[in-house]
């Protein structure tokens, strides 16, 4: 028996992650880690160094802190909720208001820092054993893409980046696992986004790279299909506000139609989504089973599903976790 567990959109909480990471010993018999899509966070707070004290603007409220004890304490709340605490000077915070080049450098930056201290806590936590699939989504810069090819190679295939391939995992002999990091278009103009015509064109070419019979294929897709109970977002106005009618906040199908449309062309064994933190759920298409363990990264939440998977008879339970 092969026993997977699958996470995503941590969107760059040090404590998802760790909790993540810690998965091995705290659940028994897992055999795969895969956190796929969306690892990185969304915003730098400056830590404002004012000579007597420093101030910060973080969760709606102003901060003022005396001692350096205040700011690492501080520092460590900013990236245990996802975002990037960066200590600079008056002149600093101006400089990047009026260079947003040099403020996308800086973004850049700590955002494959982090990635780099990810990957190392997974070399030096997770058991040698464990084979571990970290996979950017569609909020991620491209810039992360090295970092994790970079700890493949020098890791010997510990960490595993699977865009691009058709994986095959040692502890699953028989069985592949193709991966798809895009996303229909959203509000927000992510980095990776297209349309569902060029999704379609993207994910036909990953057929090719499938060797054996698609009940043996897992699609570690980031976006889920649409019309299922994964792709339920709340709807938003022009000025992307939930929408309510009496009282009641309205939802809708937000995933993307090609993705359904592959799944159910192709029939794999499963499907892996993400991307909508609001849809915590599974669902069938067709003989496809498909999940969602959504996301509650600024709570520290990690929220996955168990996946256990015998070689010889395939698919035999799934079931949502969180703590």
């Amino acid at each position: 028996m092969t026993r997977i567990y699958f996470a995503t959109d941590v969107h760059g909480s040090n404590k998802v992650w760790r909790k993540w990471i810690n998965v091995p010993y705290t659940i028994e018999n897992v055999n795969v880690l895969i956190l796929a899509g969306d690892l990185t966070g969304k915003s730098v707070i400056p830590i404002i160094d004012r000579g007597d004290k420093w101030t910060a603007k973080f969760l709606g409220k102003t901060w003022e802190l005396k001692s350096r004890e205040e700011v690492e304490e501080l520092k460590n709340k900013i990236g245990e909720t996802g975002y990037y605490a960066v200590e600079m000077t008056p002149d600093e915070v101006q400089e990047y208001q009026n260079n947003p080049k040099k403020l996308e450098e800086l973004f850049a930056k700590v955002m494959t820092e982090r990635m780099e201290e990810w990957l190392n806590m997974v070399l030096e936590k997770v058991p040698e054993n464990v084979e571990v699939i970290v996979m950017p989504g569609n909020d991620d810069e491209f810039c992360i893409d090295p970092v994790i090819q970079k700890f493949e190679k020098e890791s010997g295939g510990r960490i595993i980046y699977p865009l691009g391939k058709a994986v095959e995992l040692n502890s699953l002999p028989g069985y592949q696992i193709i991966s798809f990091d895009y996303v229909n278009p959203t509000p927000w103009n992510t980095p990776r986004e297209d349309s569902e015509k060029g999704l379609w064109k993207r994910m036909e070419k990953l057929v090719d790279l499938v060797t054996v019979d698609w009940d043996h294929v897992l699609l570690n897709f980031h976006c889920p299909p649409y019309g299922t109970r994964l792709d339920l977002a709340p709807k938003l106005d022009k000025n992307l506000k939930p929408v309510y009618v009496l009282g009641e906040q309205i939802r809708e199908h937000v995933g993307s139609k090609s993705v359904r449309k592959f799944i159910k062309k192709y029939q794999p064994l499963m499907g892996l989504h993400g991307h909508i933190h609001e849809s915590y759920a599974a669902d069938k298409i067709g003989r496809t089973v498909v999940v969602n363990p959504g996301s509650e990264y600024v709570e520290g939440i990690l929220r996955g599903f168990i996946i256990d998977i015998d070689p010889h008879k395939g698919l035999e339970r799934w079931w949502k976790v969180e703590g």
